[in-house]
């Protein structure tokens, strides 16, 4: 497997600044996200404070964004990252596509939208996941219960189906629910119910709603974006926000994080700048390693 310098997670100003240094400084990366960039930015009716582009609109701002990263030749890898492990000499990555390694990350991913549920934490690798993709193979003649946060994750329900007896899928989302496999049709259940909590003894063991109580083998809560504390496990929190020094620098040794996850202002000017400082000071670090090793 290919092993990085620098993965960079997150498409919006912070990573996109973080990897266009990390590019001029000669660094081999991984830059993981969606390839239409940040719907936030690109939603944006105008922007008054972006250095050098006086009232830029959002998708003006996003072309702009978009022109540059060709220019720098640098391409976006689309997945969605679901745990990042420190395995001491590098980070190992697991995506929904694939798995990665890198040396260093920096992680952009802005801030994470809602709350736990109740129990999620609790059963988080007892029975609750969030990648249906990567955990499908162990509920073979079993059931499981999707929560999805946008159209795009009846794939992954779709997937699921193919291999458990019984998928009970909870769109999140106001959207008609369409099923593009015809022999998973019959196997998936669509329940319009708002999910409260889950329950169990040793793991999780039934998924409960406002309304009703569902007995399942296990429970996937599929959001656009993971919680920074169960992305990365050890990593040190500030309420919602992860904990970072003024390098932005968190408490993992080659973890470092930028942009709207760090905390306020929610500034996109102040995002990009936070991006090029993580891009340095992973450089810094990776430059470290290096003179020690020798």
């Amino acid at each position: 497997m290919e092993r990085y310098d620098i993965a960079i997670i997150g498409t919006g100003p912070a990573g996109l600044s973080a990897a266009i240094t990390a590019k001029i400084r000669n660094k081999n990366i991984l830059l993981i996200g969606s390839k239409t960039l940040s719907p936030k930015v690109e939603k944006a009716h105008t922007i008054q404070n972006y250095l050098g582009m006086p009232e830029v609109s959002g998708a003006e701002l996003q072309t702009a964004f978009t022109d540059h990263l060709a220019d720098s030749q640098i391409e976006i890898t689309e997945d969605k990252i679901h745990a990042i492990y420190a395995m001491g000499a590098y980070f190992m990555l697991q995506g929904s596509g694939a798995n990665y390694e890198a040396s260093s990350v920096i992680l952009a991913t802005g801030v994470s939208a809602g709350r736990l549920y109740e129990g999620e934490e609790q059963f988080l690798g007892r029975g609750v996941s969030y990648c249906a993709t990567c955990d499908a193979a162990l509920y073979k003649g079993k059931s499981a219960a999707i929560v999805g946060f946008s159209p795009k994750e009846e794939a992954e329900a779709e997937f699921m189906a193919e291999i458990a007896d019984k998928v009970l899928y909870f769109p999140m989302y106001k959207d008609e629910v369409q099923f593009s496999e015809e022999n998973t049709k019959d196997k998936i259940e669509v329940i319009r119910e708002v999910p409260v909590s889950v329950e169990g003894s040793m793991k999780a063991e039934r998924l409960v709603t406002r309304d009703n109580s569902y007995d399942v083998d296990g429970v996937f809560f599929l959001r656009e974006s993971v919680s920074p504390a169960q992305l990365v496990p050890g990593l040190k929190m500030n309420g919602n926000h992860i904990e970072v020094t003024r390098n932005m620098a968190t408490n993992i040794a080659g973890c470092f994080a930028c942009g709207d996850i760090v905390g306020t202002p929610y500034q996109y000017i102040k995002s990009a700048g936070e991006g090029n400082v993580a891009a340095l000071a992973a450089v810094s670090y990776l430059d470290q390693k290096k003179r020690a090793q020798k």
